[in-house]
């Protein structure tokens, strides 16, 4: 399952942005997973510092 967002938790720092080896994360107001080139690495999990990213 791709990157799941929780838009509650995320505070826009675009940490997961930078660390996303693929560049499927994009940043507005907050940081959001584009499901068809995500790889499931879970890199932007591991530096998201308000744990608003899991991988379901």
């Amino acid at each position: 399952m791709p990157a799941v967002v929780d838009r509650l938790k995320c505070d826009g720092c675009g940490n997961c942005v930078d660390e996303c080896p693929v560049g499927a994360i994009e940043l507005n107001d907050c940081a959001s997973v584009d499901v068809d080139i995500c790889t499931d690495c879970g890199s932007c999990v591991d530096v998201c510092p308000n744990e608003a990213i899991s991988l379901e």
